[in-house]
């Protein structure tokens, strides 16, 4: 993994975003501050405390915590900006299976560029997971994730009327299964996949589940027109 390329690419990225127009005065300047830190000491496989990105930083602490009161809090702002265009992913296509092809399409390489600040915020979910077993989580906010549910169901969307509301979201949870950073752990981490083999194995599989689950309710009668859901 290049750290450095993948650092640059965050600190580009977090330029560009297109989006409403960004705060400005001081407070703005010192939010942006702490974001692109933590950004950086994230893609660089930290998870920062809000401490941490404060010194990293040269703000107060008490400062760094007005703008991010914990460090779920932080680390949820940065994965969002990490995520950029993919939250606002939409299409146009009334086929689900070129929208869910469509949505991998925008979202995967975003995830791939922005890897290890994903695989970050993994840890502190996972982290917060064990401490919460235990019973030493104490009070400390609880990082959620979330955002591909959403953005899986708008995929499918053109199927929710065809489909018992019960196969909608077991699609949709079955996707889901294969999108996001942990595609990349499975086939690049695990199986040893480059970029290109990565993203066809994820690709074959969401339009495999999708074609599947169509199959499925034409054959219990659920109403699908196969003409209007092929490609």
């Amino acid at each position: 993994m290049d750290v450095s390329r993948q650092q640059s690419t965050a600190s580009d990225d977090a330029g560009r975003e297109s989006g409403p127009a960004p705060e400005r005065g001081p407070r703005a300047r010192t939010k942006r501050l702490m974001l692109e830190t933590a950004t950086r000491l994230m893609q660089a496989g930290a998870t920062p405390s809000v401490s941490e990105v404060a010194e990293a930083a040269q703000v107060s602490r008490a400062t760094a915590y007005r703008y991010f009161p914990s460090q779920a809090a932080l680390v949820q702002a940065v994965v969002d900006e990490g995520l950029g265009p993919i939250l606002t992913w939409q299409s146009t296509s009334t086929d689900a299976e070129r929208r869910v092809a469509d949505l991998f399409d925008t979202a995967m390489p975003r995830i791939e560029a922005f890897e290890a600040t994903f695989k970050a915020a993994l840890k502190l979910s996972l982290d917060q997971w064990a401490r919460r077993q235990a019973g030493t989580l104490d009070g400390e906010p609880a990082f959620t994730r979330g955002h591909r549910i959403d953005l899986l169901k708008d995929a499918i969307a053109p199927l929710k009327a065809h489909m018992p509301p019960r196969d909608f979201k077991r699609l949709a949870q079955a996707l889901s299964l294969i999108f996001g950073v942990e595609v990349l752990i499975v086939l690049k981490d695990i199986w040893g996949l480059d970029s290109r083999r990565t993203m066809s194995v994820a690709q074959w599989a969401a339009g495999a589940l999708v074609r599947a689950a169509v199959a499925e309710s034409i054959g219990e009668g659920g109403g699908i027109d196969p003409i209007t859901t092929a490609k």
